[in-house]
């Protein structure tokens, strides 16, 4: 699991990347991103090997899960989870 600081007032990017675990040839075709309450999502997109997200609020001294699952051309499925830890910076 990855973690990541951000400050309450940042609005920034982040970025699963699923290149090494696709198979040759195999992209993404769907995805959704869970972000817990009080953590605000802006917006997601994605690529054929990655999803990013662009979160913005949080309250400081909290920490939040926020998941990616992802399906596959090859009808495959995997979720990560990353920890958005708020901190006053």
């Amino acid at each position: 699991m990855s973690y990541w600081t951000k400050d309450p007032q940042a609005v920034l990017d982040y970025r699963f990347d699923w290149a090494q675990w696709l198979a040759a040839g195999e992209t993404i075709t769907a995805h959704t991103v869970t972000v817990p309450a009080g953590l605000a999502k802006d917006s997601d997109s994605a690529t054929s090997t990655a999803v990013t997200v662009w979160l913005s609020g949080g309250t400081a001294g909290v920490d939040y899960a926020v998941g990616c699952r992802v399906t596959t051309s090859q009808g495959r499925t995997d979720e990560r989870t990353i920890v958005i830890a708020v901190r006053e910076r």
